[in-house]
């Protein structure tokens, strides 16, 4: 357990991008309810994530993760889970082919609610009110009721949490990630779409190969692997009020868990060493991950490493890189080198939408899908000329046949933007995108690499 750790004692350290709530006794009620419901995850499950992770920091599995960039109340369907969880299946299946390695599944789901913001207030005209940070906290509509904090809106994303969780676990254990139907889980439109050929010749391959497998006696029946997958659930810690109330001791170890999700992030904003966010997650045993922009130091990098994973246990600590296509190779090479050099032992991970943000023309907040590729590739090339392990992607996407991201085969461009964006925050890939830009980094893993005698995925120089 670490030392000098409660699940309270992030409150007397400084804390950034929270509310501005209005009613502190409604707040500290909420949470005391909060405290008294059941846990949303276990901690097994985080164990078990922790050791999938800890084969992906050896270089013997591939980490994806991906999802809403904020979920919302008003658009919470089953239908939706489903189209993500169904577009994140195809991803993971066409990366599997490619890496020949496991795939490691997370989605940004069950709780992907808050979100962080450039500034405290929004401004329309001669009016300013609170800037709008997600559905557990405030409204998107621009009235100064709907901008008000309100603590109840923590217990509904709560409970929504608790049916999306309900509903990934029919899914991954209940047949539909039966690898027999990968023919099925083409969405309407992606079927229609530039990759519709591509994923349909390479579930034909895996097709025969289950009709051998089958002959051979392997089946769904005999081999459980076949039928169900693993399929774990992340957010951004950043409402830590909710965090605390949801944080357990486990009885089988005596260590804390945070039950709100199988892995939580700090984000890039919230990631001093000295603040609430390192505090609460240091003290977790969940696998956490820690998101690194362009400012970070290498030196800073490491006091923040020592302090989450400071017995240096692989699995526990991803590092995201987030640095943006044109600085990700220029930025990123140093840190990886001192990491490695260092000894520490983390999974590395990209996350090229956040840093390739842009606003179009006509207004729109966009992401370019080329730029999206390039910071991709960057990151790939970094770790082949390190000698290290690209270990893993973080997307914002969804199932939904929207457009908010430009380019790609559909050629989404800026005048189509406004035909299907959806999004209650950041521009997502939508599916076709997202199967798109998994079949490139299915041909990146291919291409010069090969597993050696452990069984690890090594770059050929």
């Amino acid at each position: 357990m670490a030392s000098n750790w409660t699940p309270s004692s992030w409150r007397s350290k400084p804390i950034l991008q929270q509310p501005d709530w209005p009613d502190k006794a409604k707040l500290a009620e909420v949470e005391k309810t909060l405290a008294s419901y059941p846990p949303l995850v276990f901690a097994g499950e985080a164990r078990r994530l922790t050791e999938q992770l800890g084969r992906v920091a050896e270089g013997k599995a591939f980490l994806l993760q991906g999802g809403d960039c904020a979920e919302s109340f008003a658009e919470f369907h089953a239908d939706k889970i489903r189209d993500t969880f169904r577009v994140l299946l195809q991803m993971a299946v066409v990366l599997t082919y490619g890496a020949s390695c496991p795939v490691v599944k997370v989605g940004r789901m069950a709780g992907q609610f808050a979100k962080p913001r450039s500034a405290d207030f929004e401004r329309q005209g001669d009016v300013s009110l609170p800037s709008y940070r997600g559905d557990i906290v405030n409204a998107m509509e621009f009235t100064a009721e709907g901008r008000t904090p309100d603590p109840e809106r923590l217990i509904k994303a709560y409970a929504q949490s608790a049916s999306t969780l309900n509903l990934l676990r029919a899914f991954s254990q209940g047949g539909f990630a039966d690898l027999h139907r990968v023919h099925r889980w083409n969405l309407g439109f992606v079927a229609d779409s530039p990759q519709s050929a591509q994923y349909q010749e390479l579930a034909d391959r895996i097709g025969e190969t289950l009709g051998f497998m089958e002959a051979c006696g392997l089946t769904s029946e005999t081999t459980p692997q076949i039928a169900e997958t693993d399929f774990f659930t992340s957010h951004e810690a950043l409402l830590l009020g909710y965090e605390e109330a949801l944080t357990r001791t486990d009885s089988l170890t005596g260590e804390w868990y945070d039950c709100s999700a199988h892995m939580l992030w700090i984000g890039d904003r919230t990631r001093q060493a000295d603040n609430a966010q390192v505090e609460f997650l240091r003290g977790i045993r969940n696998p956490i991950g820690l998101k690194i922009g362009p400012t970070i130091e290498a030196d800073e990098l490491l006091r923040i490493i020592d302090t989450l994973n400071p017995a240096n246990v692989p699995g526990r600590l991803t590092l995201i890189s987030r640095m943006g296509s044109d600085a990700v190779i220029s930025k990123l090479a140093p840190l990886v080198r001192r990491v490695e050099r260092e000894g520490r032992r983390v999974v590395w991970s990209c996350d090229p939408m956040h840093g390739n943000t842009v606003t179009s023309s006509n207004g729109y907040k966009t992401r370019h899908v080329d730029r999206i590729l390039d910071e991709v590739r960057g990151f790939f090339a970094v770790h082949r000329a390190e000698g290290t392990y690209a270990g893993g992607v973080h997307f914002e996407m969804t199932g939904q046949n929207v457009t908010e991201c430009i380019g790609g085969a559909e050629a989404i461009t800026e005048t189509t933007l406004g035909d299907r964006y959806h999004t209650h925050c950041d521009p997502r890939l939508n599916a076709s995108q997202a199967l798109e830009l998994a079949f490139v980094i299915s041909d990146m893993l291919k291409q010069g690499r090969y597993q050696d005698g452990a069984g690890r995925i090594t770059a050929v120089s």
